[in-house]
């Protein structure tokens, strides 16, 4: 006998970070049709974008997301300078990445000590996290702050790497890295781990290309889309290699993080070995001319779109924002069709879910 019913997953859920309300119409334990709920935590940013005057929206769009908080403020400040005709100095393009890299490796090992924590590894969820703590010390002592860095700018960043800083960086990654196959191991060979992942919540590549997916959820379906190969910031100079994958499930799309982990720590260790000398900003007068412009970059989570238009003001006329999670929404209701009951938490923590950036 078919029994049909529609349930809620969330918005409050131990496996979810963050609000967000699944409908999940199921026949028995079998999902037939997945709709979200969204608008938990709206805060209607974009319009105290307008009120702000721009050097202001800097600070507003690093706290768009806190996980990923200093590649909004890169990704403002690069539409800015875009539309300013602002050249910012060398030196500052290479310490942009050495940032944005953190960001990506301590919010890549946050979602797979979450995933860990998902399917009942306590152990690993919090040895992954001390991991993680030796990437926020290395924020910290290179700006005073481990999460909101507060570090970028327009004309370039506010601080500095000295030679000193540089050499204990180096120290800290080697000692992640030490750490980094071990626990992996635990990850991707795990024979109960790999049974709650292959062949879960997949998503083929003709259909992640159809609904838009973005970052590693794009990637693991064998799309090659990553806007560092565009060679913004300094990546043109790093020799960025693009990791990819084939079977679009959850193990893939896990496999995809666990490997630009080490991308991650190869892009840090060749900006400070290459990073010319020089000043790090340059002044920056004067008001957004009446134009507009696309700012694009790549997030730990996929492709982070902020569209700017300026009025001949300090105040802009627009400042509208696309977050990957938007984009993978429509990639997750589909992986979750289907599906049974006991995978929803697993696929929805493999898409890297941030609900505060997508509702702003």
């Amino acid at each position: 006998m078919i029994r049909r019913n529609t349930i809620p997953f969330g918005p409050q859920h131990p496996v979810l970070p963050e609000p967000i309300q699944l409908h999940l119409v199921m026949e028995n334990e079998k999902i037939i049709q997945a709709l979200p709920a969204v608008g938990y935590i709206h805060r209607g940013l974009e319009k105290i974008a307008e009120k702000k005057d721009y050097i202001q929206d800097v600070y507003l769009a690093e706290r768009i997301c806190g996980i990923c908080s200093f590649m909004h403020s890169q990704n403002y400040c690069q539409g800015i300078e875009e539309l300013m005709k602002v050249q910012i100095p060398d030196r500052a393009k290479y310490l942009r990445v050495i940032w944005a890299e953190t960001h990506r490796i301590h919010s890549h090992l946050l979602i797979l000590g979450l995933l860990a924590d998902a399917f009942g590894f306590e152990n690993l969820f919090m040895r992954l996290w001390k991991v993680r703590e030796q990437i926020l010390n290395i924020m910290e002592k290179t700006t005073g702050a481990r999460v909101i860095l507060g570090v970028c700018a327009i004309g370039g960043v506010k601080r500095d790497i000295t030679p000193e800083l540089s050499e204990y960086i180096l120290r800290e990654l080697e000692a992640v890295e030490k750490q980094l196959p071990e626990l992996m191991d635990s990850l991707l060979k795990d024979y109960s781990v790999k049974q709650r992942l292959i062949g879960v919540g997949v998503l083929p590549k003709d259909k992640a290309h159809e609904l838009g997916a973005v970052g590693p959820v794009a990637r693991a379906s064998g799309l090659r889309m990553d806007l560092r190969e565009t060679g913004y910031a300094a990546y043109g100079d790093l020799d960025f290699k693009m990791v990819v994958g084939e079977a679009g499930d959850c193990y893939d799309r896990t496999m995809v993080r666990v490997k630009e982990l080490y991308t991650s720590l190869d892009l840090i260790r060749a900006a400070l070995k290459r990073m010319p000398q020089g000043p790090i900003s340059v002044a920056v007068k004067g008001s957004p001319p009446a134009d507009e412009v696309l700012a694009r970059i790549e997030q730990p989570r996929g492709e982070l779109n902020f569209y700017i238009r300026g009025n001949g003001t300090r105040n802009l006329e627009r400042f509208r924002v696309r977050t990957p999670t938007f984009a993978n929404l429509p990639a997750l209701l589909h992986q979750l069709t289907g599906c049974e009951l006991a995978d929803v938490p697993v696929i929805a923590i493999c898409i890297d879910p941030c609900v505060s950036c997508t509702e702003r």
